[in-house]
């Protein structure tokens, strides 16, 4: 029985550690920050068209955190209703996809977006 246990101890550590090691952690400086200037920081820095619109300046994380005049874009841990991934992915109003007028992201950013909120949107 101890013995039974044990194993199934090991088991469930060896599975926690695999889903652990299989979600690496998004980083705002190296992964999400480059996204931001590739694609945002034409509109939403001071000045920009996308600062003057919304209020939303890109330029740290803490005033993306902020979020616009309207209120928070991110809401760490729930990539679904932040609204900056739901403007990314076109799920809101065609006329504010973002980035506006120019091609969308590739998947593969906006996934990266999308694991960054869902970890928690930390400065890191």
């Amino acid at each position: 029985m101890k013995a039974r246990i044990l194993r199934g101890g090991a088991i469930l550590t060896a599975t926690f550690l695999l889903a652990a090691c299989g979600q690496k952690e998004i980083g705002y400086q190296a992964d999400v920050q480059p996204i931001i200037k590739q694609y945002c920081m034409e509109c939403h820095v001071e000045g920009g068209k996308g600062h003057e619109k919304s209020g939303l300046l890109m330029t740290s994380h803490e005033s993306l955190m902020k979020g616009t005049q309207f209120g928070p874009i991110i809401k760490p841990g729930d990539s679904l209703t932040s609204v900056m991934i739901m403007l990314v992915e076109g799920r809101a109003d065609a006329s504010i996809k973002m980035p506006h007028g120019k091609e969308s992201l590739p998947k593969e950013k906006i996934d990266l977006l999308k694991k960054w909120v869902e970890q928690g949107a930390k400065n890191n």
